[in-house]
């Protein structure tokens, strides 16, 4: 059906989209449409949990805003017994999800009155919570992951720093740093073990590096390269609760930001431990401890099938073995 404002084709610069709708795949049923809220038209799906809950956005309406020229679109929350749920905003016309976890508590991103600003916020059982106007110890900006714990990681500001990757549990935020010589950081994921996978970002724009926060501790993955891999570890996207990481990469000759959509690799580190035996090129072997700095327990190995060894810092006996690149 025709909709000049169609989510899918407004973002892409057109008025002769049709309406656009989320959707449910299930093997037994097939494609389900998940409907919208209010009067809106038009709905879009980004997060599915182990419950079957979906997160998404949608218009509630058909008349569009001044600013920034939609009808009004709020996030929502979909399960099977309650249908759509409106998580409402805080005072703006624009809002969306940016990650669910397996308990249905969503965190996004919100506009205030009048859209010239947005806060993150969190909703739970009801409850939509402006991060940045009700966070200890900093103030969140983003919040980009949730763990099934409730904890949550972005980016924040903190009185002595620009903006700082954070970890925020039960109302307060906790700087995570960034990595020496850099200016800021962004976290980007969680998992139920609070480790933490972000970006540290130099003084002077362009370049970023991927790290691993825990329990305190940071270790630049991207200095885990040996001299003879041409990957550099630069956006970590996930890491799941058997501390598998997938994220982006650069290979020599891919520099600044916009390596994701021109030349940028996909990578996965896989831990060489009891729940990943048998893992072809792993070194479960122990690592002499001299080797490792004062502030680490013990050393873990990556190796990847086409980047060779990484070496990396932990806080436990694990070892890791990285795929990079194919060609």
């Amino acid at each position: 059906m025709p909709d000049p404002y169609s989510i899918y084709y407004f973002l892409a610069g057109s008025s002769n989209g049709t309406q656009t709708r989320a959707f449910l795949w299930e093997s037994e049923n097939g494609m389900q449409d998940l409907g919208t809220l209010g009067t809106g038209n038009d709905a879009l799906a980004f997060f599915l949990n182990e419950r079957g809950q979906v997160a998404g956005q949608a218009y509630t309406n058909s008349m569009p805003n001044s600013t920034p020229g939609l009808p009004t679109i709020d996030p929502f929350l979909w399960d099977k017994e309650n249908g759509m749920t409106d998580l409402g905003s805080l005072g703006g016309t624009v809002g969306s999800p940016t990650a669910l976890n397996n308990r249905g508590h969503v965190v996004g991103f919100s506009n205030l009155s009048g859209d010239q600003s947005h806060h993150p916020f969190l909703w739970e059982q009801g409850n939509l919570i402006d991060l940045y106007a009700n966070t200890e110890g900093g103030n969140p900006t983003t919040a980009d992951g949730i763990n099934d714990v409730g904890e949550i990681v972005g980016a924040a500001a903190f009185q002595n720093e620009s903006s700082d990757a954070y970890l925020w549990r039960k109302g307060t935020a906790t700087d995570l740093g960034h990595l020496d010589g850099d200016c800021t950081s962004r976290a980007w994921a969680i998992n139920s073990k609070s480790q933490v996978v972000a970006e540290s970002y130099t003084c002077t724009g362009g370049n970023a590096r991927a790290f691993l926060w825990e329990n305190g501790s940071v270790v630049d993955l991207s200095t885990l390269i040996p001299p003879r891999s041409s990957l550099q570890l630069v956006w970590p996207m996930a890491i799941n609760d058997r501390e598998e990481i997938a994220g982006v990469g650069l290979p020599a000759g891919c520099h600044g930001f916009d390596f994701a959509a021109e030349c940028g690799h996909a990578f996965l580190l896989i831990p060489c431990d009891e729940q990943h035996p048998g893992v072809e090129g792993c070194d479960y072997s122990t690592v002499d401890s001299a080797t490792v700095p004062s502030r680490w327990n013990s050393m873990s190995n990556l190796s990847g099938r086409t980047s060779g060894q990484l070496h990396l810092p932990r806080m436990n006996r694990n070892h890791f073995y990285g795929i990079g690149p194919r060609n």
